[in-house]
């Protein structure tokens, strides 16, 4: 892979923001957060837990992988306390490198299941989110098509044309990446291929997929659950729905949103007061009404119509294991899909 298309592809320009004042007082608590979450994602709820608890954040954003590929290359001398992520890959590549803090059990039992947070505890998700089918249900009935049981029909030549995907979202990546763990990297490259033989259509991100199925310009589009719901928040009317792959399919991965604690931080109390205040009723209420995600928390439910999380038939899997990102944005550079 090119270092250009690598640059446009996977890392972002990391920004610096400052919550609070532009300079610290000698005596003020400061911690230090790197998020490859986006700030209007975040940001209202960091500047919440700097208000109530007077601890001062200082916020470096940028692209999840970005992100993450900077506290690696800083290693132990990485000023950051916590890190935040878009997604497990990210999260499991820094526990890989022995970089990550094990959190206490009365942190990671707050998380309703265990497929949420690390299997060595140190990292814990803050809130889910499903890959699902976006469809438009005229436009299926007026084609006669019936909706697929799994992700890998989509290659079928009946739905030539017709299926939108992001081939440069972190979330497809993600979503491919599990594929390569749970079929292997020859089915992950032959379904790229056949997708792209199929004549899949490619658009920058999520929220045009959904539009361009709304529009009826294609009639399904892989995406995350919540982006249909950012349109419905807007106009109820709209008619797309989602569909989830049944029988554990590879389609139906639900992803997180996480957080951990670096080894090298010298913040470690305010590190975990960051992290639990984020595991907060009041959080994962930000969490459901804010951006649509699925809570982790038994006492927190999702704010809209979706099915439960235990009733999403989920495939089985580390999401520590989709650590392996950048092997996968070569992959889906070598296939094609960029062109």
């Amino acid at each position: 892979m090119s270092t250009q298309r690598f640059i446009l592809f996977s890392l972002v320009i990391l920004l610096v923001a400052l919550v609070g004042a532009p300079a610290f007082a000698d005596d003020e608590q400061v911690l230090t957060i790197y998020s490859g979450r986006s700030e209007s994602l975040i940001g209202p709820i960091l500047a919440q837990f700097s208000e109530e608890t007077g601890v001062a954040v200082e916020i470096l954003y940028g692209g999840t992988s970005a992100v993450a590929n900077q506290i690696l290359t800083e290693g132990d001398n990485s000023p950051a306390d916590v890190f935040i992520a878009q997604d497990g890959g990210a999260l499991g590549a820094l526990a890989a490198a022995d970089m990550l803090q094990r959190l206490p059990d009365a942190t990671l039992n707050r998380v309703v299941d265990a497929a949420f947070v690390s299997p060595d505890g140190l990292w814990v998700g803050l809130s889910g989110r499903a890959r699902v089918l976006v469809y438009n249900p005229e436009m299926l009935n007026e084609m006669g098509l019936e909706l697929p049981e799994s992700i890998l029909e989509l290659t079928d030549e009946t739905w030539r044309g017709l299926v939108g995907w992001a081939p440069t979202n972190a979330s497809f990546v993600a979503s491919v990446t599990a594929m390569r763990v749970l079929l292997g990297d020859c089915d992950a490259e032959d379904w790229l291929a056949a997708m792209i033989a199929n004549d899949v259509q490619a658009y920058p991100k999520n929220t045009p997929i959904v539009q361009a199925v709304i529009n009826g310009e294609i009639a399904v589009g892989l995406v995350n659950h919540y982006y249909l719901y950012r349109f419905l928040a807007e106009d109820p009317t709209i008619t797309a729905t989602l569909h989830f792959f049944p029988g554990s399919d590879v389609g139906s991965l639900i992803n997180v949103a996480g957080a951990a604690i670096l080894q090298s931080s010298d913040q470690q109390d305010l590190a975990l007061q960051l992290v639990d205040y984020l595991l907060s009723d009041a959080a994962q209420a930000y969490f459901a009404e804010t951006t649509y995600e699925y809570p982790l928390v038994e006492t927190v439910e999702p704010s809209v119509d979706l099915p439960a999380l235990v009733d999403i038939e989920a495939p089985e899997i580390d999401l520590s294991d989709l650590d392996d990102l950048q092997g996968t944005l070569e992959m889906i550079e070598n296939s094609g899909a960029l062109d």
